[in-house]
């Protein structure tokens, strides 16, 4: 009898120092360092990009806007402007992560393409965050375009005089004398106003236009200092311009305008492009750029409202 007393007491006071050791380890250090931990990580992750939807890209343009890049609707019946305003969805997977929208009109004298896309980009690594990720892929695309040299591009905020550049000290009248202040580079891939000419060096006070009769488009291919392709001050969070003219030939030239911008982790595009019907006609530079510039502004006021 006195062996079965003992017995259940000593188990008793067994479970008691297991009870308070099993106790102890659970209440201890390694539960707090685990939640410790966890708030760590939680304070390092990257903050999301402000935007978590595309808007409807077929609808971002307003009638009023591609009647102006477009001149060729006004010719149009009323039902094919209607089809014509619509524009052409481009092809995607989700539209919450990248949509665009194409437009055309053929006119008498030209025809124009427009093509807006919008790319939410999202970054899947924690110590990433949206707008870092999207900023990359922004600067891939501008890397894509080589611009020329910010000195070769007075428009831009820390070059705004012009008075440095290699094109001349007059660029304030490269509007009305292109010929004088271009900078042209005729290379296979078009005139991209790179800073080099080939012909606006002999080319001076506007002769090149009678005596280069072989070439009818050399001085209307030359662009302008600051029309070149630049970097954009005072769009969105970045933005920058291209401009390319296509190679003479015998077919009339095509000339694209492109503006690409970001804000917080959308990147968008614009690409305005017009052939003219006859060949010799070059494509007015500053005219397309002030189109596709007013409505890459229009885009991102959009986004930020």
């Amino acid at each position: 009898m006195q062996r079965k007393a003992y017995v259940p007491g000593a188990a008793a006071l067994l479970a008691a120092l297991l009870a308070g050791c099993t106790g102890g380890s659970g209440d201890g250090g390694a539960a707090e360092d685990s939640k410790a931990g966890g708030s760590a990580t939680t304070a390092t992750s990257a903050q999301p990009g402000k935007y978590s939807t595309l808007p409807q890209p077929c609808g971002s343009v307003t009638e009023d806007a591609l009647d102006s890049l477009l001149p060729g609707i006004a010719d149009l019946t009323d039902e094919q402007q209607e089809k014509a305003y619509e524009g052409e969805a481009t092809l995607t997977y989700d539209t919450d992560r990248k949509a665009g929208c194409r437009w055309k009109a053929d006119s008498a004298d030209a025809t124009d393409h427009l093509l807006v896309d919008f790319e939410r980009v999202v970054s899947y690594d924690n110590a990433v965050s949206d707008d870092s990720r999207a900023a990359k892929v922004y600067s891939t695309q501008e890397e894509a375009a080589d611009l020329p040299e910010p000195s070769d591009s007075p428009d831009v905020e820390d070059t705004g005089d012009g008075g440095d550049t290699g094109d001349g000290g007059d660029t304030g009248d490269t509007g009305e004398t292109p010929s004088a202040s271009a900078s042209a580079s005729s290379t296979a891939k078009g005139s991209k106003g790179s800073g080099t000419s080939d012909g606006s060096g002999s080319s001076s006070d506007g002769k090149a236009g009678s005596d280069d009769t072989s070439s009818p488009t050399a001085t209307a291919s030359e662009t302008p200092a600051a029309l070149q392709p630049r970097r954009i001050g005072d769009l969105a969070d970045e933005a920058f311009l291209d401009d390319e003219l296509s190679a003479s030939g015998s077919t009339a030239r095509q000339r694209t305008v492109t503006v690409v911008f970001r804000t917080s982790n959308v990147v968008v595009t614009v690409s305005y492009e017009e052939q003219p019907t006859q060949a010799g006609i070059v494509p007015d530079s500053e005219e397309m750029q002030d189109r596709a510039l007013k409505l890459a502004r229009s885009l991102a006021d959009s986004l930020n409202a």
